[in-house]
């Protein structure tokens, strides 16, 4: 058939879906083009047929596939929206074969998943494995499958493999799998890592091949065996799996022509086929029916039929990997999300095939859509990709639109986390048994603090509360020990309590809870140790099953801003504990997300976001008052020079604690405060001013003493950069007080004795800088997949 006729047929066929109701049943005749014998006649399924759903907060997604199948982007699709409960929108459209006969598409279609199969055969196939013991995420594939091990590739783990960072190729020529079996995994056996595990993102059909046969060895059994008996049937998916028979590939939607004959329940691809159908990265078959069963299953809170919760945690766990964030098998956010759409949670995962079917999932929002397509049909193009983003942004839209909201958050100043989760009337916590991780300085607008908002809320049960360092009134200095609120009288555990165990909320805190909410005031600076707070109680949760969620707050100075060595973590300090740069430019909020991703922890973590913050905007522009998070940064100011002037207090220097003017000014008995204020002057220091005073600090170091120093103001914040600021008046410190001051103590905050070294050997700031660079580069490469607020370049 030629070019026009294929592009006339294309034609008619969006002409009939678009003209008024869908055309399914009413007898819409084909194209002269084509044979016009009526459609197959479909055999009696194994399951009833579902029957076409429709919400009226989704009609746009008519309008959306009506326009995909006019531009002729595919021949029709079915398409799936729902929640845990139920299906809110089931429909079908256009056709499933314009040849060798016309047929309508119909909600019983049988799809050649492609690339689906990935994670939901054999990712979810080898969690299984791990979830009985049989198999360990972080053992070597080689353990398993010892030719694997060949050629440099022994460090391979299961989960490289499962997110795609094992240094494997995307594939390896299909004359390989021509051969055989046996031929095309000696070969993979065979070959030369491209990267060392988990430096480089390539998505790698390889990669799945591998697991396909750790699937085999370990069990006995094929992947088609094993998914159907441990997977597909505990789960209801009577459809589903590899070399589908008669019945189903009758109904199957046709793809493109193999040796002159349409591929009809028939696996597209060649590699899969070539393997006699049943393959690792693709030859699933599967209904709309059957996957939505399984997205309904991915949703549950609970143990599912086919695994226990605690591994579906893992399975849907955000992993941060170079350039991309995936889960064991899924996609979460990478080059390959554009299927996905916008308005989706960061704990949303998906999938897409390469013969037009696309599955996400958002276990925070609580919807998946699927859209199976035949969109190679017939000739092999087509695009699915786009629509299905349109289709996840209305989804997004339409089912978020009940938020409660209205159009009054964010139009005056910054409404916080905790605004905006009462704006919606608590909903998100509606019958939870809650701890709360908070201060003096989580409150909201009007002044009122969370603990008090949350006690109050309707449908929410607040059990117990947990302090960071500082205590609940942020007031207090040192390791403190629990007890109970005055106002509330619930119970406060410390998360600064004595000893190590004192670091996260113990077993017996959270037994009583089944939501931890955080609300913290954290400054933008690496060595604030509200982020640690965080992360140990994230890890906790995820340890005992506890749902996170981050009430988030402004950046104090800025979001957009990076700067300073990115530290390598020391063991056991709770200060020098994360992998972030002095000044991170990062929310509370966008840190949970990256600690969790990065440390495999599959807490399930909610962040409610903020309305109207600007990436640039320093605290005092947001319209929010400023509580003292800490005692000692109580103002603006002082948090704005915080990283630069808190760096320095490892050493045998005062930065103002026990004064009124903490990290506003600093010194030391034995410096000579006029001379100093000379020599930073002298430093060309960009943004800051010094002048030279006096104190006496009442406690502290120096308590009593008379010391001489200066006093640190920021005169332009747009050219300080607390780095090189902190660097300039080390480097000066040194220069005037070689013997007074120790120098050397620099690294217990620092942590970097490379830097330490060049500034010994005195060599220039643009060297020293030059030191962290690289790292610095890479974090803010990491970073950008987190960012809740826009990028980090447009304010």
């Amino acid at each position: 058939m030629t070019k026009r006729t294929w592009a006339g047929l294309l034609c008619c066929a969006s002409l009939a879906v678009c003209c008024g109701e869908r055309v399914q049943g009413q007898g819409v005749a084909p194209p002269p083009a084509v044979s016009s014998k009526p459609p197959v006649s479909k055999p009696p399924s194994e399951v009833d047929v579902p029957k076409p759903v429709t919400d009226p907060r989704l009609a746009a997604i008519d309008h959306a596939v009506d326009r995909a199948l006019m531009e002729g982007r595919l021949p029709g699709c079915v398409v799936v929206v729902g929640r845990r409960e139920g299906v809110l929108f089931r429909k079908a459209y256009g056709f499933r074969a314009y040849a060798p006969d016309p047929e309508e598409m119909t909600l019983d279609t049988v799809f050649d998943l492609a690339s689906l199969t990935k994670p939901v055969a054999t990712a979810s196939s080898i969690m299984v494995l791990v979830d009985r013991g049989r198999v360990g995420l972080d053992e070597p594939a080689a353990r398993y499958v010892p030719e694997f091990g060949r050629a440099g590739k022994g460090a391979i783990t299961l989960r490289h493999l499962l997110t795609h960072v094992s240094g494997l190729p995307v594939e390896t020529p299909v004359r390989d799998f021509q051969e055989g079996r046996e031929v095309a995994l000696g070969r993979i056996y065979d070959l030369v890592p491209r990267a060392a595990p988990g430096q480089a993102f390539v998505y790698s059909d390889v990669g799945f091949l591998v697991l396909e046969e750790v699937i085999k060895r370990v069990t006995g059994q094929d992947v088609a065996v094993f998914a159907a008996e441990n997977v597909f049937r505990p789960l209801g998916m009577v459809e589903t799996g590899f070399l589908p028979g008669p019945e189903l590939r009758a109904r199957a939607a046709v793809t493109e022509q193999r040796d002159g004959v349409w591929m009809r329940g028939q696996v597209h691809d060649p590699r899969a086929f070539y393997l006699g159908g049943v393959a690792g990265h693709a030859g699933l078959f599967s209904t709309a029916e059957d996957l939505t069963r399984y997205a309904r299953a991915l949703l549950a809170e609970g143990d599912t039929a086919a695994w226990s919760a605690r591994t579906q945690l893992a399975f849907l766990a955000p992993h941060d990997v170079p350039g991309a964030i995936r889960a064991l098998g899924w996609d979460v956010r990478s080059a390959y999300s554009g299927n996905r759409g916008e308005g989706w949670s960061p704990r949303a995962v998906g999938h897409g095939g390469y013969t037009g079917t696309v599955l996400w999932v958002d276990p925070e929002r609580d919807w998946f859509v699927i859209v199976l397509s035949n969109r190679v049909h017939p000739e092999g193009r087509g695009n699915v990709n786009a629509l299905a983003g349109r289709i996840g942004t209305v989804v997004a839209q339409a089912l978020e639109s009940g938020s409660g909201l209205g159009g009054g958050v964010g139009g005056r100043g910054v409404w916080a986390g905790i605004d905006v989760l009462r704006a919606e009337g608590f909903r998100r916590l509606r019958g939870a048994k809650v701890g709360l991780v908070t201060n003096a300085a989580g409150r909201a607008r009007d002044g009122r603090t969370t603990v008090e908002l949350l006690a109050q809320a309707e449908g929410v049960r607040l059990e117990a509360l947990f302090s960071p360092e500082h205590g609940m009134g942020g007031d207090r200095e040192g390791r403190i020990d629990g007890g109970k609120d005055a106002k509330t009288g619930l119970p406060v555990y410390s998360l600064y309590g004595r000893g190590e165990e004192g670091l996260e909320p113990s077993a017996e805190s959270l037994a009583s809870i089944d939501t931890l909410v955080v609300d913290l005031q954290d400054v933008g600076v690496r060595f604030y140790t509200y982020a640690s707070t965080l992360r140990h109680a994230m890890a906790a949760a995820a340890r005992h099953r506890v749902r996170v969620v981050v009430l988030d707050r402004p950046n104090p100075i800025d979001g957009v801003d990076v700067a300073g060595p990115v530290l390598t973590p020391v063991p056991k300090s709770f200060v020098n504990e994360n992998a972030l740069p002095v000044r991170h430019g990062m929310t509370l909020g966008e840190l949970s997300l990256l600690f969790n991703a990065e440390h495999h922890m599959g807490a399930p973590l909610e962040v409610v976001t903020m309305k109207g913050w600007q990436r640039a905007d320093y605290f005092d522009r947001t319209g929010l008052a400023w509580t003292p998070p800490s005692p000692n940064l109580r103002t603006v100011a002082q948090t704005v020079l915080y990283p630069a002037v808190g760096l320095l207090e490892s050493t045998n220097l005062s930065v103002g604690r026990g004064t009124d003017t903490p990290f506003e000014i600093l010194g030391a008995p034995w410096i000579d405060g006029p001379a100093l204020a000379s020599a930073l002057r002298a430093a060309g220091i960009a943004g800051l001013t010094f002048r030279p005073v006096s104190f006496t600090p009442k406690t502290a170091i120096y308590a009593g003493q008379r010391c001489g120093g200066v006093r640190v103001t920021v005169s332009n914040r747009a050219a300080f950069e607390p780095a090189r600021a902190w660097l300039g008046m080390a480097m000066t410190l040194h220069t005037l007080h070689p013997k007074e001051w120790h120098f050397a103590d620099l690294d217990k905050m620092l942590a970097d004795r490379t830097i330490l070294e060049a500034m010994e050997a005195k060599r220039s700031p643009a060297e020293i800088e030059a030191l962290w660079a690289a790292g610095l580069r890479a974090f803010k490469a990491k970073r950008e997949k987190y960012l809740l607020y826009g990028n980090a370049s447009t304010p």
